[in-house]
């Protein structure tokens, strides 16, 4: 699967004239080669064969996950395979240029005034995120890693449910702690990123980080949170009532179920993110709470949590078939409380397939 997606990519260097893609990104190391270590890279070549690059600590890591491309064992990585690159002929070689830093983006100029020098001339030639691009489009193992990890989170949470540890008396830092605890258990590798538990006014702040704020009976209590599974982010937000729900609970929560549920339907290949924003947005501004949803309306996830395509007022492009994204619309009343109900989803030709599937109906415990 990883040499399939190397040529996809050096398809895509080919089409811009370039000899060489040199890949710094970690994940997109990850995602193009398999390898999971702390220093690594890639020269993926469009008319030969791709060069991966290591220090001694990773030889053996590398000759299991990478076997399939040549090694280089040199602990610079990046300005040993820049080199390489000219040595065997490059002339127009990619480079990531939202990675490197000032200082690298010179070590490679260095490198290549060098060969320029020894006779060898070459260029830099940036190609942005296009393996960010690529990722954005799941194939079927990705998505059976996100199924995994969205169900490790579903189960985490209906076991805590379950068992009456989400209740008053208990702090948001007590509750985070367990549920990551619970989600490690049933094989998550890790959480998804810091776990927000949010309850009473803290559930108006959109990312609160827990404290020691003490679960209320009457209050609010958001859960944001996700496993990762095979590298894989699984992203979900349920929001529940501890003891009697009040009317005004039940309205907002109610109104950001149907801001959802217009965002989910709008999850169509072809669709202009701006345009599935718009289709959430829109139910909360008609019921008057346009001011009080304060962010995107989603995001992609993968092997980052937040990864392309942006779902928001200012997203670009539009959906694809086997995107991985988020639809998380939110009514947060500061000082009172809020609400934000949040799915993972996989846009495919005909309706999303929902992969978390928790219920979204209001659970008072």
């Amino acid at each position: 699967m990883t040499a399939t997606r190397r040529d996809v990519l050096r398809a895509a260097a080919a089409e811009r004239g370039l000899d060489a893609v040199l890949v710094t990104n970690l994940l997109n190391v990850r995602y193009l080669t398999g390898f999971t270590g702390s220093n690594g890279a890639l020269l993926v070549r469009t008319d030969a064969s791709d060069l991966f690059a290591t220090d001694g600590r990773y030889t053996t890591q590398a000759a299991t996950q990478v076997p399939d491309v040549e090694l280089l064992v040199d602990r610079t990585t990046v300005p040993a395979l820049a080199r390489e690159a000219v040595r065997r002929g490059a002339g127009r070689i990619g480079y990531e240029s939202h990675d490197l830093t000032v200082d690298g983006l010179h070590g490679l100029e260095r490198v290549l005034a060098d060969a320029a020098a020894g006779g060898a001339g070459a260029e830099l030639v940036s190609v942005r995120r296009a393996v960010e691009a690529q990722r954005a489009i799941k194939d079927d193992g990705e998505i059976e890693s996100l199924r995994r990890a969205c169900a490790v989170a579903d189960q985490a949470l209906a076991e805590l449910a379950a068992e009456g540890a989400l209740r008053p008396g208990r702090t948001e830092l007590q509750v985070g702690r367990e549920l990551d605890a619970r989600m490690l258990a049933l094989g998550a590798e890790a959480p998804s990123f810091e776990t927000i538990v949010a309850t009473g006014a803290n559930s108006a702040i959109p990312h609160h980080r827990p404290d020691a704020t003490v679960l209320r009976e009457g209050d609010f209590l958001k859960l944001d949170f996700g496993a990762t599974v095979d590298g894989y982010h699984s992203d979900m937000t349920r929001t529940l009532v501890l003891g009697h729900a009040a009317d005004w609970q039940r309205e907002i929560y109610e109104l950001v179920v149907a801001s959802q549920a217009a965002g989910r339907a709008a999850l169509a290949v072809g669709t202009d993110v701006v345009a599935v924003d718009s289709a959430a947005r829109d139910v909360i501004v008609a019921a008057g709470h346009g001011e009080h949803f304060t962010h995107g309306l989603g995001h992609g996830v993968g092997l980052e949590i937040h990864e392309a395509p942006g779902i928001g007022q200012l997203g670009a492009g539009s959906l694809a078939a086997g995107m991985a994204v988020t639809v998380e619309p939110g009514v947060y009343l500061p000082g009172h409380g809020g609400v934000r109900i949040e799915d993972t989803l996989i846009v495919t030709d005909d309706a999303p397939e929902l992969l978390t599937l928790t219920s979204k109906e209001l659970l008072v415990l």
